[in-house]
């Protein structure tokens, strides 16, 4: 069956053995819940609900590496469920039949089956919607992973019937505790600027630690494993950013904020975050054009010039050099004084056009290109502002009739150019 596979053997309720030669990760993968490393707050919780005997559906919800597989292998064992794995990559439809079959005949058996999903949020939602009937049946007990925020990307039906459990990356040293079970089971050594170049290329992620700890490991052969090791076997930094995740979503919100906020350093940081994990360069100009009317706006207005410049250069130089006028632009809007005129007196004009509708346009201000709407009063009494003094008809109302006097902006203290 595509993407599926029965992850006990024999039916006797326990995880079948690696291979000698399976990966390093596969080969220390915990086997009770003492044997894992971080996320102590999720696991607490997690034996308690094995210890009552009743295992509800659950969505464990984090980065790569943080032990989304590994936990929902421990859950079934420790309910001696039949466990059953699929990936959303490659699953269909018709493969969630089949397992759902199979699972009611092991019920009648009286042995629970653990549905595991991995990748979730692959799932679309006709899939999803084919598994919740067999979730409140209760025929199989759903344990999804996903790396996205599941409040986005699972059917909220299916959602309201699970617990969602957050798991995050590893600390240094609870991932420091899994290289050391590693260098143990392979029986070799490592220095110290090695071990840290590990433990920060790794990035909270348990499965690169040790696949590239067992790279280093083979390239070293009998010595120690040195940084040159390390850094041939992790060949590029495994950055946490997925370009349509929640890692996404809440780096920008880091830049948009630290811009926002007027501190370059963090500005600077969060854009090369993103940058240097693959981001399209003129998605981050885009944000910094919007941040410079958004949050700079009328108190410096030469700020959506440098980020309208920078986009073009951006978009003419390619990268790597579009770094240069993106950083430029980054810094240049943190710098500058703030103004959210433009976002506040918008969201006022939109209010007052839903609280008062299509007011009509005042007679004076409605073009007249024909002799009839001339004679129906069209234009009738507009002030060409260009023949008062300062060039502003002051007595001239330009709001709708009912509207008049009403205000949609609101000065800020630094906006510039603000009319006398």
């Amino acid at each position: 069956m595509a993407g599926q596979g029965d992850l006990f053997g024999a039916g006797d309720g326990l995880p079948a053995a690696p291979e000698p030669d399976a990966p390093l990760a596969t080969r220390l993968r915990p086997k009770t819940f003492d044997d894992l490393v971080g996320q102590r707050q999720v696991v607490d919780v997690l034996r308690q609900l094995t210890r009552s005997g009743h295992l509800p559906s659950i969505v464990l919800w984090g980065p790569p590496g943080s032990g989304k597989t590994t936990l929902a292998r421990l859950l079934a064992t420790e309910t001696s469920a039949r466990m059953v794995a699929m990936s959303a990559v490659t699953a269909g439809v018709a493969d969630l039949r089949k397992v759902v079959a199979e699972a009611r005949v092991h019920r009648r058996a009286g042995l629970r089956t653990v549905l595991f999903i991995d990748e979730i949020h692959r799932f679309n939602k006709a899939q999803q919607d084919a598994i919740l009937p067999h979730v409140e049946e209760g025929t199989v007990t759903l344990i999804g992973a996903t790396t996205e925020n599941p409040s986005f990307e699972v059917i909220a039906p299916l959602l309201s019937r699970s617990r969602v459990f957050r798991l995050e990356q590893l600390e240094r040293d609870e991932l420091a505790q899994v290289v050391r079970r590693g260098l143990a089971e392979l029986g070799a050594q490592v220095d110290d600027q090695a071990m840290d170049a590990l433990l920060e290329g790794s990035r909270g992620d348990a499965r690169v630690a040790l696949n590239g700890l067992e790279a280093a490991a083979a390239l070293a052969g009998e010595e120690t494993i040195s940084l040159e090791h390390v850094e041939h076997a992790l060949q590029q930094s495994h950055l946490l950013y997925d370009r349509a995740g929640d890692q996404h979503y809440d780096i920008v919100s880091a830049l948009i904020k630290s811009v926002r906020g007027s501190d370059p350093d963090a500005a600077v940081y969060w854009m090369a975050r993103m940058l240097e994990a693959g981001e399209d360069p003129l998605f981050v100009a885009r944000r910094l054009v919007i941040l410079a009317a958004e949050d700079v706006g009328l108190a410096d207005p030469q700020a959506l010039s440098v980020a309208m410049a920078a986009q073009q250069a951006a978009h003419f130089v390619g990268m790597p050099e579009a770094v240069l006028p993106l950083t430029e632009a980054a810094l240049y809007l943190a710098l500058a004084p703030k103004s959210n005129s433009a976002l506040t007196s918008y969201g006022a004009a939109r209010e007052l056009i839903q609280e008062t509708g299509n007011e009509p346009v005042p007679m004076h201000l409605r073009n007249a290109p024909t002799g009839l709407m001339k004679s129906m009063g069209y234009g009738k009494g507009y002030k060409y502002a260009h023949e008062h003094e300062g060039g502003v008809a002051r007595d001239q109302v330009h709001m709708p009739e009912k509207l008049k006097g009403r205000k949609v902006y609101k000065p800020n203290p630094r906006d510039k150019n603000q009319a006398k």
